[in-house]
């Protein structure tokens, strides 16, 4: 380990919470050395225009070296937004929706989608309740492990894939479902969703608290999102990587009527 986190001047502690990550401490001597004068530009990274083409080199890189870590198709766009993974709950929902993709095989159905949700535990059970929130069609995959003493439902263990109850193809949007719960501690192995999902339907995955923890087959879901904290840096980023064919949109107003601006 090339750090040491617990020597002097520093006297860092280890941190293993699940909250935000340890930064390794050459990240944060570079940050403290570039906050008054980044590279010699005369101004901090923090009071530059976005717009600006000293911050889109910024962007640029960073976009260019996660797709090389993650080895990213072209197929697929990557977006950096703020807020955190909770905010994706109602985007993935809203967006999809508008999508060309879902709305002409909505139109082909001639009713309603439905959305597959994999409830593992806390915040798969949010993204559920928000997607109800907003008027959508979900069904519940599977709601944890039901206890054979109690009947209570709990979220320790997953359920055999031959009791998962995927909707049919043609009439589903989307199945989501979130990789790690860290409040409850269930890892749901990706292989075994993308495995029981059938190809034509897109599978939205949080990844906020393994991103990066291991390589990910990026084809095999329609889109990933994830809180940066976890794993990839500060708080108060999210990345969201989408397969551009569910970006597209149609140009009917309706498609967006939804969407805030």
């Amino acid at each position: 380990m090339s750090d040491s986190i617990s020597e002097p001047p520093y006297d860092r502690v280890w941190n293993f919470s699940a909250g935000p990550s340890t930064l390794p401490v050459s990240v944060l001597e570079e940050v403290q050395r570039d906050l008054l004068n980044y590279k010699g530009h005369g101004m901090s990274v923090l009071e530059m225009s976005h717009r600006s083409k000293i911050y889109g080199q910024i962007i640029s890189e960073a976009e260019a070296t996660l797709r090389r870590v993650l080895s990213v198709p072209d197929n697929y766009s990557i977006i950096f937004l703020q807020g955190g993974g909770t905010g994706e709950f109602a985007a993935s929902y809203l967006n999809l929706f508008a999508s060309t993709a879902v709305r002409e095989k909505q139109r082909k159905l001639g009713r309603q989608l439905s959305c597959d949700y994999l409830v593992t535990g806390s915040w798969s059970k949010g993204g559920l309740q928000e997607v109800q929130r907003l008027g959508g069609k979900p069904n519940v995959v599977l709601n944890g492990v039901v206890s054979a003493e109690s009947g209570n439902v709990a979220y320790n263990s997953l359920p055999p894939v031959s009791e998962w109850k995927l909707g049919k193809p043609e009439e589903t949007a989307f199945v989501y479902y979130c990789e790690n719960e860290t409040i409850h501690g269930v890892e749901t192995p990706s292989d075994l969703v993308v495995d029981a999902v059938d190809p034509s339907v897109p599978i939205i995955c949080d990844m906020s608290s393994n991103m990066l923890s291991r390589p990910v087959d990026i084809k095999r879901f329609g889109a990933i999102v994830a809180g940066a904290q976890k794993n990839m840096g500060p708080a108060g980023v999210t990345i969201a990587i989408v397969r551009k064919d569910l970006l597209e949109r149609d140009d009917d107003p309706e498609a967006i009527r939804n969407l805030p601006s």
